[in-house]
């Protein structure tokens, strides 16, 4: 039967195909199975009641391959009918990879859904072949050059497919050799220092710096470009680049051909276009000086620079053009900055999106750059880093746009993506000489959008347990003044904190405000009322006796705090760039059960000194005396050194003077000093086969520290005057890693210069945190 249709068919469309005209009175579509007719429908350019001829036929015949639905295609006319006959190209049923390592599932499946490979849609066999071809060079691009992508089509039932894509990825070719021609003036080991490609070494296997990859190639000829640039040598060229690999596919050769050209200095620095500054005000910004060799870099800062002027000036979208013109005769180069300022910019509206939780005055408060205000690139971006201090958000972007019709607005749109910003839960913690941390806690730092962060915590460990209730408003005002509320109570005991034997019990609420003195210091003052009692042990030192006896055992003070703070850290967790400071001063009201004062300053400095490497310098120095008829700070309000925050690799609280026990009873214990002196120094480096390093940090350290007392008495172990002679050195490598528990932190340190008191421990560590 099928024998006979064909020829039928043909037969019927050629008298078709060679009719002048005929008059459709309908129209027959046969072979549909998923595509509906109404899409064919909409596809024809010819409906019934209309004639067609010839051409018509072929028009419709073009239309219908177009829709990509069909594999074949028959038009005929059965009387006044018009009969297309389609044979439908199947549909994808499913997409199976196997054998990716390198380059994820889901990211494949993206690409081949970019691509139009997806299930459920039309199935099209050129489509499939160019995506196993760029597969296939996207491995090549990763320097595994020995991948294979197979795909193979199965066919299912009601005219669908299962399609299948096989990949070896075989292995990254090594970098075997790295070859350098046509430089003169610097050697290769200069030259291939520049690079992150490296040949095969010791520490290859863990860096993976010796496997190819055409991107970090291209990065590394961009900085053999820029080194040359930035000396002087202004025609310098990469002539040519090849990289070649064995027959086995696992060994990478690379030879960069090179015209290094000769050392150009700047004759002359013009200004051309509309400065809106004063010449003297742009010379100033530009760096690239006459006489100086020329420097790539210092043209483009220069040029950055200016443009960054105009647009905290209001010219948002200024252009500012930096070219040298070469003088061949004598090596010399005249610069010219070409500046473009456009109208000055306003600001029409700023709009926040993403925040479908925080308010938008919470948002607004924050913002630098106003509306109705002159536009400045400046105050945008740093409302931009002022957003992402609130703590509230995952990213935070910002984008400007012109107003439409208009050459001279733009609006302001900030998107924001936020994260959970409370927490309500039970805390678990383990902590070297604390033991095991119990705890249960509600925050929230963002309560109802608001921006107020309010907490409620209560925990247990072995020497200590506590209980806080906090609420901090940092809009108490306006302007930014904040304001903080606390109330807690802790009861330690110290014989199990590996100091004096005695307990206390405190209550303590108090209140605070904080004032902004600029965008990155502010000066925070408070009042805290403190009930403390104390509990001494069955064997208690001779000082804690005589202090009991003169000042008794419970005692209620009003103490005020001033503290003044500064940071421009990058980060509030893991930072690695910028410093902070903070020097502080606490002391009780005049007329209370104690007197005293403490002084207290911290500092921490980090900076970059290569692309992975930083370094951090910090110091925490505090002092206390005793006022009135107090002759000494109260021994509870000592300092305490050893550990992590102080120097590692002596006990935690161990260091320092130490106390008087009653003759033949016990040895002696830590018993704090009222001078504290620490200070470290450390390199920050990342962490091998971590992907993401902002939430681990490993370092090497270098600690000095000590604690001291200004009144030792005749009879205490330990006890010295502030002294640099005294201080306790160690050094070794840790690391902190921010869980889902809580940090963790370790480290392994080698004391030195110990004297017979000092308790050394070289192994430190710490697991999740209190409240």
């Amino acid at each position: 039967m099928k024998r006979l249709l064909l020829p039928l068919l043909l037969c019927v469309f050629s008298a078709l195909a060679h009719a002048e005209l005929f008059q459709v009175e309908d129209i027959r579509v046969d072979g549909l199975q998923r595509v509906s007719a109404g899409t064919v429908f909409s596809a024809l350019p010819v409906s019934a009641g209309e004639l067609i001829d010839e051409e018509g036929v072929r028009e419709a015949t073009r239309a219908l391959f177009q829709t990509g639905y069909f594999d074949d295609i028959h038009i005929a006319r059965d009387g006044d009918v018009l009969v297309i006959i389609v044979t439908e190209r199947p549909a994808i049923a499913e997409i199976n990879i196997t054998g990716n390592k390198a380059i994820e599932t889901e990211q494949l499946l993206e690409a081949l859904h970019g691509a139009g490979l997806d299930e459920g849609q039309i199935f099209r066999q050129s489509v499939l072949q160019g995506m196993s071809q760029e597969l296939r060079r996207q491995y090549v691009s990763q320097g595994r050059y020995g991948a294979d992508v197979v795909a193979e089509v199965s066919e299912l039932p009601r005219n669908r497919v299962a399609v299948t894509l096989t990949i070896d990825e075989g292995s990254v070719a090594a970098i075997k050799h790295i070859n350098i021609v046509g430089n003169n003036v610097f050697d290769d080991d200069t030259l291939i220092a520049l690079f992150d490609l490296k040949t095969t070494g010791l520490l290859s296997f863990f860096l993976n710096d010796d496997k190819y990859a055409r991107e970090k190639l291209s990065g590394d000829l961009e900085r053999i470009e820029s080194w040359y640039l930035d000396r002087g040598y202004l025609k310098f060229s990469i002539d040519s680049t090849q990289v070649s690999i064995n027959p086995d596919r696992d060994t990478v050769f690379i030879t960069v051909n090179v015209s290094e050209g000769g050392v150009y200095t700047v004759n002359k620095v013009e200004l051309a276009g509309e400065l809106i500054m004063t010449e003297e005000q742009a010379r100033r910004l530009i760096i690239m000086r006459e006489g100086l060799i020329f420097s790539q870099t210092l043209m483009t800062t220069s040029k950055e620079l200016i443009t960054k002027r105009l647009g905290t000036e209001g010219y948002t979208f200024a252009e500012v053009e930096a070219y040298p013109e070469v003088n061949e005769d004598d090596k010399t180069a005249i610069v010219t900055y070409f500046v473009n300022p456009g109208k000055r910019a306003y600001v029409r509206r700023i709009e926040f999106r993403g925040n479908t939780k925080t308010d938008d005055e919470v948002l607004r408060r924050e913002m630098r750059q106003l509306e109705a205000a002159s536009a400045s690139t400046e105050l945008i971006e740093h409302s931009k880093v002022r957003l992402e201090r609130l703590g509230h958000f995952k990213e935070v972007k910002v984008e400007t746009r012109e107003v439409p019709g208009t050459n001279d607005q733009l609006d302001v749109f900030y998107t924001v993506e936020e994260q959970p910003s409370g927490s309500v839960g039970a805390s678990l913690g383990v902590a070297q000489g604390s033991g095991l941390i119990l705890g249960g806690n509600i925050q929230e730092k963002n309560f109802l959008g608001t921006g107020n962060a309010v907490s409620f915590g209560v925990n247990q460990s072995k020497y200590r347990t506590s209980a806080t209730v906090s609420l901090n408003d940092p809009y108490f005002t306006k302007d930014g003044v904040s304001a903080g509320y606390r109330f807690s109570y802790v009861a330690t005991d110290y014989g199990d904190f590996d100091v004096a034997e005695y307990t206390s019990d405190s209550f303590t609420t108090g209140v605070s405000f904080g004032y902004p003195l600029s965008e990155t210091s502010r000066i925070t003052y408070g009042v805290n009322v403190e009930n403390l009692s104390i509990d001494v042990g069955v064997f208690p030192s001779l000082e804690i006796v005589q202090f009991l006896v003169d000042n008794g055992d419970n005692y209620t003070t009003v103490t005020g705090n001033l503290n003044w703070s500064r940071s421009t850290l990058n980060r509030g967790i893991l930072a690695t760039r910028g410093s902070s400071q903070r020097a502080g001063i606490e002391f009780t009201v005049p007329g209370m059960d104690l007197d005293y004062i403490k002084l207290s300053y911290a500092a921490q400095y980090f900076k970059p000194i290569t692309k992975r490497l930083t370094l951090r310098l910090k110091t925490d120095i505090g002092y206390g005396i005793g006022l009135g008829d107090s002759d000494r700070l109260p021994f509870f309000k000592n300092y305490y050194g050893g550990g992590f925050n102080s120097v590692r690799g002596y006990k935690r609280n161990s260091m320092g003077p130490q106390d008087t026990p009653f003759p033949g009873f016990d040895d002696p214990d830590p018993f704090g000093g009222n001078v504290k002196a620490v200070g470290s120094a450390e390199l920050i480096f990342p962490v091998p086969f971590m992907k993401d390093n902002r939430s681990v940090q490993a370092v090497v350290f270098f600690d000095a520290g000590n604690i001291f007392d200004t009144e030792c008495n005749d009879f205490q172990e330990n006890c010295f005057s502030p002294d640099i002679g005294e201080l306790r050195y160690s050094f070794g490598i840790g690391g902190t890693w921010i869980s889902g528990f809580g940090p963790i932190t370790v480290s392994l340190a080698s004391p030195f210069n110990d004297n017979e008191f000092d308790e050394k421990e070289v192994f430190q560590f710490s697991m999740g945190q209190g409240f």
